[in-house]
């Protein structure tokens, strides 16, 4: 695996693949990989014989009461988790590269971007748009391979592409998980013992939710959203941001569950922890 820094380095390295037609695939990601991470390399890796992975803390995305300073940051573990997982090349940008001073131009994802986690973080997916499109003009990938987890960041980077016609096919992998349900994310190493077992109440309801919908039993998008909301903070385990139910096509309100075409979303704090999950219908 080759460990990249600077931009002109990481293009030299891919040139003679991209002479020779060989695939080359992405993974985008903050950091402090994790298993949920390793799934998407390996997946990247039976779709290109390049597998780029870019490790960047995006200070674009965070606003300014947020954990941009205190986000877990890990470069000997990020490198481990990047080669085990079948990594050819890993690339820690420069700030300096992609937020140089005096950045002015910036991509504005739409609608999509001020609902569910961009109503609570306004500009959040501004960052995440110009970041990633920074990243797909410099490694040119012909695919990219994100999360369900980040279910409005994989929707709206799905029509980025689309709109702003980059050449790349964006790749969707699974939620990974713990044992109990809990989806897997950096951010869980902030969670206290208490707060780790209470973070579970998450995934639960979006599940129970799921499966009265699946079932037949409640497809009522406003009783699903009150359902779920009630068991994330039964008993005071959670302050919730959102519980939604919304179109995957344009991640606007549903009345009633379109099947194939639901995605129920959820945000909660559980002590100064922010989590989010989802689950499809």
């Amino acid at each position: 695996m080759l460990v990249h820094r600077e931009v002109h380095r990481l293009r030299d390295a891919l040139a003679p693949s991209r002479r020779e037609g060989c695939a080359i695939s992405f993974v985008p990601t903050m950091g402090y990989l994790h298993d949920g991470h390793a799934a998407l390399i390996r997946r990247a890796a039976q779709l290109g014989r390049r597998v780029v992975v870019s490790v960047f803390v995006n200070p674009l995305q965070f606003g300014p009461n947020e954990d941009y300073e205190r986000y877990p940051r890990d470069e000997e573990r990020d490198s481990r988790v990047a080669r085990e997982a079948g990594a050819t090349d890993l690339w820690f940008p420069d700030a300096a590269d992609l937020t140089p001073p005096g950045l002015m131009i910036c991509v504005d994802p739409g609608p999509m971007a001020r609902v569910l986690c961009g109503k609570s973080r306004p500009g959040h997916f501004r960052g995440v748009c110009t970041i990633v499109a920074k990243l797909f003009h410099i490694v040119q990938p012909n695919v990219a391979v994100f999360g369900w987890k980040d279910a409005q960041q994989l929707v709206i980077i799905r029509k980025m592409a689309a709109d702003l016609d980059f050449p790349v096919r964006v790749e969707a992998l699974e939620t990974v998980r713990e044992p109990d349900g809990l989806a897997m994310s950096s951010r869980n190493t902030y969670l206290s013992a208490d707060e780790r077992q209470r973070a579970v109440w998450l995934s639960r309801a979006l599940f129970e939710v799921r499966d009265m919908a699946e079932s037949g039993r409640e497809w009522r998008c406003r009783v699903l959203e009150k359902h779920a909301a009630a068991l994330i903070t039964q008993r005071g385990l959670a302050r919730l941001d959102y519980v939604r139910v919304v179109s995957l096509d344009d991640l606007q309100p549903l009345r009633t569950v379109a099947p194939g075409k639901t995605l129920v979303a959820a945000a909660a704090w559980f002590g100064r922890t922010r989590l989010i999950d989802n689950v499809r219908l």
